[in-house]
C-alpha cells in the first residue's frame, strides 16, 4: 500500500505500529512514548499534545508527519515489502558473441520455478546471470532486456544497495569474522529489523542442519565450519532472511550438502532459482534448462516425462553412492 500524509493521519496508532513495527523506534527517538494498543488516529493523538509539550520536545506536527511518511517509504524500500514481490522474470532475446540474434523471442520464469543453466566453460552463463542481476535494458553486450512482473523494472533493482534482485550462493565460501553462528545470524537479522530474532535464528540453524552432513550449534564459531556446513548455513540464511527474490546457485553439486533439500527450502520461500550446473541430477530437477553457446541462449528445453523417469533412476544411484561415501567416512568396509 502506498503511504501518504493523509492516509497516515487517518490510521490508528495501533495499526501504524502493527503494519510498520520499525516506527516504534522512530517515535521513541522523537520522545513520543505511545501505547501499541492506542486506537486513536494519529491525527487525534497529535492533537492531544499540548503546545508546551510540543515546544519542550522541539516538535512541529506537520514536519513530524512528513518525516514519518518519508521514513516508512525508506524502510519499506530497505526491507522489501510485499508490493515489491517478484512474481515473474522475463528474458527478452538479444544476441550472441557473433552478433547473431537469439531465436527464442522471450522466456518467462515464475516464482517457485527452478531454471538450470547449462553450457561449457566460457559459453556465456555468467553474462546471462549478469544481465538478470543488472536488470538489463538492452544496454549490455548481449542486448538482452529483462522484465520484472511483465514490466520494465523499477530503477531500484539496478541502483539500490539494499534491494538486490539476485542473491548468489557460490561453491567457494569462506568466513573471516570471529563470530559464532548465532552472532553472525543476529547481525543479519538486526540489519533486517527482524522483531522475533531468536525464533528466526533458530529456524535458520535448524534448516541448515537439515541440509548439512554434520550438524553444528548456535555457539559454533563460523570460522570452524566445514565447506558443507558453511554453504548449508548460507542457503538457509538466503532462503529465510534475504529479500532478494532471485537466487543464483553456482555448482551446488560440489557444495557438500543435500542439494534436493536445499532447492526445496528455497522454493518453499517463493524464490526464483537459477542454477548453473554440470550435474545431470540437478539439471533434471529443474522445470526447464537454458542451453548457452557462443554467448547466446541457443535453446530452452522443458524437462520431459522420460527425463523425469531417468532422474528417478539417477537419484537411486546417487543415494547408493552417498551411503557408500558415509560408510567410508565412518571407517566401515564396503561389501559387494
Amino acid at each position: 500500500m502506498n503511504i501518504n500524509k493523509e492516509t497516515l493521519l487517518d490510521m490508528s496508532v495501533s495499526k501504524i505500529i502493527s503494519e510498520y513495527p520499525f516506527m516504534v523506534s522512530f517515535l521513541e527517538n522523537h520522545s513520543l512514548n505511545i501505547e501499541a494498543n492506542d486506537k486513536r488516529t494519529l491525527s487525534t493523538y497529535l492533537s492531544s499534545l499540548d503546545s508546551e509539550e510540543l515546544e519542550d520536545k522541539a516538535l512541529d506536527t506537520e514536519i513530524l508527519v512528513n518525516q514519518m511518511v518519508e521514513f516508512i517509504e525508506q524502510m519499506l524500500g530497505f526491507l522489501g515489502s510485499n508490493e515489491n514481490r517478484v512474481e515473474s522474470l522475463t528474458i527478452i532475446a538479444g544476441q550472441d558473441k557473433s552478433g547473431d540474434k537469439e531465436t527464442f523471442g522471450s522466456f518467462k520464469v515464475k516464482a517457485g520455478e527452478i531454471i538450470c543453466i547449462v553450457g561449457p566453460t566460457g559459453s556465456g552463463k555468467s553474462r546471462l546471470l549478469a544481465d538478470i542481476e543488472w536488470a538489463a535494458e538492452g544496454d549490455t553486450p548481449t542486448k538482452r532486456k529483462i522484465l520484472i512482473n511483465d514490466a520494465k523494472p523499477d530503477k531500484k533493482w539496478r541502483f539500490s544497495i539494499s534491494e538486490k534482485l539476485v542473491a548468489q550462493l557460490s561453491q567457494n565460501m569462506n568466513f573471516v569474522m570471529d563470530l559464532t553462528v548465532y552472532e553472525f545470524l543476529e547481525l543479519h537479522a538486526i540489519s533486517r529489523l527482524v522483531e522475533n530474532r531468536d525464533e528466526v535464528i533458530k529456524k535458520i540453524i535448524e534448516a541448515a542442519n537439515h541440509l548439512a552432513g554434520e550438524k553444528f550449534s548456535s555457539d559454533t564459531a563460523i570460522t570452524s565450519l566445514s565447506g558443507g556446513q558453511s554453504r548449508s548455513l548460507m542457503v538457509a540464511d538466503v532462503a529465510i532472511l534475504s529479500n532478494s527474490p532471485i537466487i543464483l546457485i553456482d555448482e551446488i553439486e560440489n557444495a557438500g550438502i543435500d542439494r534436493k533439500k536445499a532447492l526445496n527450502l528455497l522454493l518453499d520461500e517463493g524464490k526464483i532459482v537459477l542454477m548453473a550446473t554440470h550435474d545431470p541430477i540437478l539439471a533434471l530437477m529443474g522445470n526447464k534448462r537454458i542451453i548457452i553457446k557462443n554467448g547466446g541462449i541457443a535453446k530452452i528445453i522443458e524437462v520431459s516425462q522420460d527425463e523425469r523417469e531417468i532422474l528417478a533412476d539417477l537419484e537411486k544411484l546417487d543415494k547408493k553412492l552417498l551411503l557408500m561415501r558415509n560408510k567410508l567416512r565412518n571407517g566401515e568396509i564396503l561389501n559387494a
